[in-house]
């Protein structure tokens, strides 16, 4: 305990003490009051200066130690020293009183609170980071709710002092004043609850409420200034229109149609958008390749005949289209033309809040989604825009092998492509400028990644800054400094740019019509997915913050309901539980924290791992490497985060992703009966050695006397 603590509790420890110890609570009995109060005011008369600081002072001390007793100091207050000045006094002594109880409790408790619960109250810190001050005011407004109580528990939430004391002076006021009122007539009090009548109550809850009216008379006059400027159509021509035909702007319609709203899809390129046609499906097709070329190699680990693969690159990229073509039929025009869907195929530009001009046609709706999408981010590189180069969109019309592959980027796609390409017979470089790959993950999890990407064949360069790149006639040469500033030269066929994505933002018309974008360039958006104009909303890459495919079709359920049924009920888009994986050897997946957030947020946590070579599924399959991860609170089974590194990884993921989404801890996962052999066994393994290390081995030395006994 720091001295700050010892010495806070101490003065708590000896101020309840002397409470008690006198028996000052006898004193704050309002038939008390009432007997004496003839006897305070002769002394008030004599000594108004000190009566006044003493009252203050006491007031004061009541509230900070949050005894009983403040609302007779308020009576005593209005009988004393009549309305006005006993207001003053009671105003600021109550909130000063407060405020110092709000200190007791972040000082002694907040800490404590916030790491035991940190899971249940993220989305409380959260909500009172942006809107504490407006609740603290609404519960001030209205005695019912105890007045202590509200000070204790803003003290473990994330509200500045200097706002807990403003809103608390300016919210208790109203309520001081009705018992200072009281005060002044305290011949005629029976009880403290007679100072709060049914009607008074009532009076008090509309007050409270008042905040809440102003708040929506502000946002809805606030959307009608949004809205100003732009001619509402008489008439809609749908309810809902998608700009996007990716795999958010799909499920959005597909929703839309769903519960048989109008719905119009506008793409100007090809449905299925990236994940179809440039993204995960031709990326996990060509990494299946790739996987047994290797296996190829490996053949006589399984007592076949060693036999070097002979790549046909070409076949590779047409077993590729050939993939695309096949799933193809699940994202087109027909499909969604057949679910209720009008598809209209071009470029689309948005024009009022409820229109879209479409190739010089303009169509209405109630309310607008964007789901363009991104794309990949090309840097600012001196050369680059002279240069050839490839991206995760355009790599995919190559047809011949490179000679020398650079691949400038050790994120997922980075990683995934140039492992790839490597286990086909490709040359790889990988260069990136940070100092590991996967940045995002654990130190372990980024060594096994350089480690597979290595025994692929990868020559993995980190801490490399490019300059500068040069147009040769057998590809280019890239000039970069190093972790010394010393400047490397490095010549390549081809160059890769796996650098990061950015939203598709440009050329929509939504800076026009006052629809913002925020700091990482994506359409801001708020927790409803609404942007700056409150007819239109946007889900996937284009909103962010997750650029994952499977986030995308999680936005697009939020955004589709919140615009079409929004004026009755709205939801929250949920971020708790957000499971990624990267397809390289060994795979990569996680769900929730790793060790390295759990550290950044300040964390306790323990770490419970099982090693994927004690897996007899793996090591029958000759995939035995990798592990097992799971965090979870100090002796405690709730999962704080999974990560899985090893063969088919994120397909043993969702069992961890279940568990936190619906609250299950790792003795559940132990329960659960798991086929054998197989890979998901290594989840109840983990779940398993976990529990061994909690073991009662007092209680078992006792049941092996009980044996020895027994025999």
């Amino acid at each position: 305990m720091t001295l700050k603590k010892l010495l806070v509790l101490s003065i708590v420890i000896i101020g309840l003490g002397a409470w008690w110890f006198f028996d000052l609570g006898s004193y704050l009995q309002l038939d008390r009051l009432q007997a004496g109060v003839a006897q305070l005011k002769e002394y008030r008369e004599s000594q108004p200066l000190a009566a006044g600081l003493m009252y203050f002072a006491i007031y004061l001390m009541v509230t900070a130690l949050s005894l009983p007793g403040a609302a007779i100091m308020t009576l005593a207050g209005g009988a004393l020293f009549g309305f006005w000045y006993a207001l003053l006094l009671a105003s600021f002594a109550s909130s000063l009183g407060a405020t110092a109880a709000f200190m007791v409790s972040r000082i002694l408790l907040r800490d404590w609170v916030q790491k035991r619960f940190a899971r249940q109250l993220d989305s409380v810190n959260k909500g009172f980071e942006r809107d504490g001050p407006f609740y603290l005011f609404t519960l001030r407004l209205v005695p019912v709710f105890p007045f202590f109580v509200i000070n204790l528990l803003m003290g473990l939430l994330p509200i500045s002092v200097w706002r807990f004391y403003w809103v608390s002076q300016i919210g208790m006021l109203a309520g001081t004043a009705v018992y200072v009122n009281a005060g002044t007539q305290l011949g005629e009090l029976r009880s403290l609850q007679g100072i709060l009548s049914l009607e008074l109550l009532g009076s008090f809850v509309l007050l409270g409420l008042f905040p809440w009216l102003a708040r929506s008379l502000i946002r809805a006059w606030q959307r009608r200034r949004s809205l100003a400027g732009f001619k509402r159509p008489r008439k809609f021509d749908d309810n809902l229109l998608v700009i996007g035909a990716g795999s958010g702007g799909l499920v959005a319609a597909l929703i839309a149609a769903t519960v048989r709203a109008k719905v119009s899809l506008v793409e100007r390129d090809r449905m299925g958008g990236d994940c179809l046609n440039t993204g995960c499906v031709p990326s996990k097709a060509f990494i299946r390749s790739a996987r047994m070329a290797e296996y190829r190699r490996r053949s006589v680990e399984f007592g076949l005949v060693a036999s070097p693969p002979q790549v046909q690159f070409d076949k590779v990229m047409e077993r590729v289209q050939s993939v695309i073509r096949t799933i193809e039929p699940h994202d087109s025009v027909e499909r969604f033309t057949g679910l209720g869907v009008n598809c209209i195929q071009g470029e689309a530009r948005i024009v009022s809040p409820w229109e879209v001009e479409i190739d010089g046609e303009r169509r209405s709706a109630r309310n607008i989604i964007v789901a363009t999408g991104g794309r990949p981010r090309v840097p600012d590189i001196p050369g680059l825009d002279a240069i050839s180069y490839y991206t995760s969109d355009t790599v995919w019309e190559l047809r011949e092998a490179p000679q020398h592959l650079l691949v400038l980027g050790g994120g997922p796609i980075g990683c995934e492509l140039a492992q790839a390409f490597a286990r086909l017979d490709v040359a790889v470089t990988l260069a990136m400028q940070g100092e590991r790959l996967l940045p995002r993950e654990d130190e372990e999890v980024s060594a096994a990644a350089l480690a597979g990407l290595q025994a692929s064949g990868v020559r993995v360069l980190t801490a490399f800054s490019p300059r500068e790149f040069i147009q040769t006639g057998e590809g280019g040469i890239a000039l970069a400094g190093d972790a010394s500033g010393e400047t490397i030269t490095l010549a390549f066929s081809h160059l890769l740019l796996a650098v990061g994505r950015q939203a598709n933002v440009e050329g929509l018309g939504l800076e026009a019509i006052g629809a913002g974008l925020n700091e990482q360039g994506s359409l801001s958006v708020d927790e409803y997915l609404r942007t700056d104009v409150p007819t239109i909303f946007a889900c996937g890459d284009v909103a962010g913050p997750h650029l994952f495919t499977h986030m995308a079709s999680h936005q697009a359920w939020y955004a589709t309901v919140n615009a079409l049924f929004g004026s009755f009920r709205k939801f929250r888009v949920d971020y708790s539980v957000v499971p990624h994986a990267t397809f390289i050897d060994p795979e990569v997946a996680r769900v929730g924290l790793n060790e390295r957030e759990a550290r950044a947020q300040g964390l306790e946590y323990e770490v419970t791992r099982y090693e994927l070579s004690d897996l007899d599924r793996a090591i029958a399959d000759g995939e035995a490497k990798g592990f097992v991860k799971v965090l979870t609170p100090p002796g405690k089974d709730r999962i704080l985060g999974a990560t899985i590194v090893g063969y088919h990884a994120a397909e043993l993921l969702p069992e961890f992703v279940l568990a936190m989404k619906h609250g299950l801890g790792l003795g559940k996962v132990l329960g659960t009966i798991h086929v054998y052999p197989t890979l998901g066994e290594a989840n109840r393994f983990v779940a398993s050695e976990w529990r061994k290390a909690r073991k009662p081995e007092g209680l078992l030395d006792w049941v092996g006397r009980y044996h020895r006994w027994r025999r």
